[in-house]
């Protein structure tokens, strides 16, 4: 018997904000989802909230320059972070991307999981792997999603996932919390839209 889909009923467009100081305070439990240029971030998450234009997406990479705010179902807000690694903009612009990201994972009060997406096509990227090791050791929560799982072969994204794996294996005795997801065939939103019900659940009765 399958589970029953999880449905998304409001998404709010809220504001984007350039400027840690314009970031506005709430109660609501926070999701940030982040990952290098071209991950398919904006495909995941209108895929997500099932939503074609929700974020906007873009053939060329580095198209998220904002940190765009969004209210689910006046539940919890869903942060769309700009990505990394974006070799076409300038040395300054990445280098305010970083501190804004940084400064935004390190202060923000409310957030509740980072969801860092990894292509599973590639292996295992610089970029990535600093970017797990910032959050572990700012013990920041995070999971990880695999993207595009579905331009791969079973046995391929097995055998990608396993070199993965065995790289994390090296600094994690025990992995991250990870998803395979596809953005075209709507894999893992169950999984991970579940995750974010769960983590609610548990911010509410922490609350009381």
């Amino acid at each position: 018997m399958e589970a029953k889909d999880i449905e998304i009923k409001q998404v709010t467009f809220l504001l984007s904000v350039v400027r840690q100081d314009q970031l506005p305070e709430s109660p609501k439990p926070e999701y940030a989802f982040i990952g290098r240029s071209n991950v398919g971030k904006s495909s995941l998450i209108n895929m997500l909230m099932r939503k074609k234009n929700l974020a906007h997406t873009s053939s060329a990479p580095g198209k998220t320059r904002t940190i765009n705010l969004f209210d689910v179902d006046e539940t919890w807000l869903l942060a769309d972070l700009p990505g990394y690694g974006f070799a076409k903009a300038s040395h300054v612009q990445r280098e305010e991307f970083r501190k804004m990201i940084a400064y935004y994972l390190s202060h923000r009060p409310n957030l509740m999981n980072v969801f860092l997406l990894i292509d599973s096509r590639l292996e295992p990227q610089k970029s990535d792997l600093e970017y797990i090791d910032f959050l572990a050791t700012n013990q920041i929560p995070f999971c990880i999603v695999f993207t595009k799982s579905d331009k791969l072969s079973q046995s391929q994204l097995a055998k990608n996932m396993a070199v993965y794996e065995a790289k994390l294996s090296e600094d994690w005795e025990e992995l991250p919390l990870r998803f395979y997801t596809s953005a075209e065939k709507g894999n893992g939103r169950q999984d991970v839209l579940k995750y974010i019900l769960e983590m609610n659940a548990m911010s509410q009765a922490d609350r009381g």
